[in-house]
């Protein structure tokens, strides 16, 4: 947390050295990509769905929420969320074939951030395994410092699992039925092309011009290697989310990887700027969403409700 707050601080020293118009075409980007992501997301719900009516603004609604929750929550625990507010706004959804969705979504974001780690791995960018441990601040070294209690932890978590696993036997068949509905999209790889992976292929690039615009913004060379190179630190920040955002993760790679860019504070003041800047607009699309999603769905189940009680 202290070098969290330190970093804080050396946003708050440069503020007066932004570039605001920069700084505003890095947000508009950044609403880009969201609103692509959504699409290809409807695009997967909606093959789930052939008879159901699959509305985007639905969706929208739903993805906004969940990554607003992501940015204050450990854990994408906003992945829960957008899920009840699709469930609830898709007629006959369910959870396992809704969470079967999520998994054919991201199967362009294995592919990309893949290739990125791979370049990385080749260029020299990512700290080497003598270096990583001694990095203040990226929670999940914890894993890999603590083995031991690390394997405790997820034996423990891969019992219960099993547990609830036998419990749900005699249910397992629907479930896995479900699953497999949620990956329809897949069974059809030209329409998994042009409506998923098209759109998956905008929000990269559009995520990727954002960066080039923050870079500006913050006064770091807008190279294409920088930008790369950011979007390295901040795939592998949330690849174990255990701080909200993976805030201090991302702050403590990008130091190391931009040392020889610029001076550490100035490093420290874009990463935290950034981050600010985009969990801010994250948050208020996410509350925005689940004042007018879960209202009109406790507003449908009051209607609902109402109608049973006449009958």
């Amino acid at each position: 947390m202290r070098s969290v707050f330190d970093a804080i601080g050396a946003f708050l020293d440069s503020l007066t050295s932004i570039h605001w118009g920069f700084l505003g075409l890095a947000v508009l980007f950044h609403l880009g990509r969201i609103a692509s992501r959504s699409r290809a997301w409807r695009n997967v719900v909606a093959a789930a769905y052939p008879e159901a009516k699959v509305e985007w603004r639905d969706v929208f609604g739903g993805y906004v929420a969940g990554i607003g929750a992501n940015a204050i929550l450990p854990g994408r625990g906003g992945d829960l969320l957008r899920l009840y507010i699709v469930k609830h706004r898709v007629e006959g959804a369910t959870y396992p074939t809704l969470g079967a969705t999520l998994v054919a979504d991201g199967i362009f974001d294995l592919f990309a951030a893949s290739v990125l780690l791979i370049w990385a791995a080749a260029a020299g960018v990512l700290p080497g395994g003598d270096v990583l441990p001694t990095l203040p601040g990226i929670d999940w070294l914890w894993v890999f410092k603590n083995p031991w209690q690390s394997v405790v932890i997820a034996g423990f978590f891969l019992a219960v699992a099993l547990v609830v696993l036998g419990l749900a036997y005699p249910r397992i068949t629907g479930f896995w039925e479900r699953v497999r509905q949620g990956l329809a999209i897949l069974r059809t790889p030209r329409r998994y092309l042009r409506e998923v992976a098209l759109w998956d292929a905008a929000d990269w690039a559009l995520r990727l011009t954002a960066v080039f615009f923050f870079l500006h913004a913050f006064g770091l060379p807008a190279t294409a290697y920088n930008v790369f190179a950011y979007q390295v630190a901040g795939s592998l920040s949330t690849a174990l989310p255990l701080t909200p955002a993976g805030i201090g993760t991302e702050q403590a790679l990008l130091v190391f990887v931009f040392s020889g860019v610029a001076s550490a504070s100035k490093i420290l003041a874009f990463s935290v700027g950034v981050k600010l800047v985009t969990i801010a607009v994250n948050v208020t699309l996410g509350l925005g969403a689940v004042l007018v999603m879960l209202g009109s769905v406790k507003g449908r189940d009051r209607v609902e409700a109402d109608a049973a009680g006449r009958a």
